[in-house]
């Protein structure tokens, strides 16, 4: 029985709490660790496999990864930074989306049913990691100074609100940047897997009860909700790795 007397199981953040699989050393190992660690093999073997013996004239499992590298390769990298400055980002671009996508995926799995991406965790590690790329090539590009300035839009021509920019823009760059980086892609995954658990036990508790019509209208919204989360799944990696293009493309464009 549910505290508010009606019965009904409702989903909270009871949702995104699991007992450990195991324990070693303290260390307590997960059913959203497993899941992170499938993903890591899932995306290292497919591209192992697609370009490890690579043919001029490829196979089925070649094409669908050429597609896919092509996909973040053409459609993010190089329309961000260019072909030239982008080729040697490519690599990460690539297993970040892919990374990220899988990670989604997971919430429409059955027996997973979990978008790993909705433990903050995970996309903060990620955002990190982009983090630490950009202020690297920042100051690698620009210098100490030079490196400032980009960060804080420094630019002496604004004259008397200066310092006040060059306040807003470090606050928003330097601290803030990496933190909207996460919480947007945790945001949409925590809020996705909750409408859907919501949606799912709705179903299955209003067919155990009198209103069976009103379960058929929750099994068509859970439907519609699992085809939603699958298109923004794909947006949010998409999203992801096009601003860490951004972020990049600003650390090596010149300061004026």
């Amino acid at each position: 029985m549910s505290d508010n007397g009606c019965g009904f199981p409702a989903p909270g953040l009871n949702s995104f709490l699991f007992k450990p699989l195991f324990t070693v050393g303290g260390f307590e190992f997960n059913k959203v660790m497993l899941l992170a660690l499938i993903t890591t093999l899932i995306v290292t073997v497919f591209f192992s496999a697609a370009f490890g013996k690579a043919k001029v004239v490829p196979g089925k499992l070649q094409m669908v990864g050429e597609a896919g590298y092509d996909f973040v390769r053409r459609g993010i990298v190089y329309e961000t930074l260019g072909k030239r400055e982008g080729e040697k980002y490519v690599p990460l671009m690539v297993s970040l989306f892919f990374f990220i996508w899988i990670m989604n995926v997971w919430s429409v799995i059955p027996l997973a049913q979990f978008p790993v991406s909705s433990i903050i965790a995970f996309p903060a590690v990620l955002a990190a990691i982009v983090y630490i790329t950009w202020l690297s090539l920042t100051f690698r590009k620009h210098g100490f100074v030079g490196g400032f300035k980009n960060l804080t839009g420094y630019d002496k021509s604004l004259g008397a609100v200066l310092p006040l920019v060059v306040v807003i823009e470090f606050f928003s760059n330097v601290l803030v940047r990496p933190f909207t980086h996460a919480v947007r892609l945790f945001a949409n995954m925590f809020a996705g897997h909750l409408l859907l658990a919501m949606f799912t036990v709705a179903s299955w508790y209003l067919l155990n009860s009198y209103m069976i019509p009103a379960a058929g209208v929750s099994f068509v919204m859970t439907v519609i909700m699992i085809l939603f989360e699958l298109f923004v799944q794909a947006v949010q990696a998409y999203v992801f790795v096009l601003l860490a293009c951004s972020y990049v493309q600003g650390a090596l464009a010149e300061h004026h």
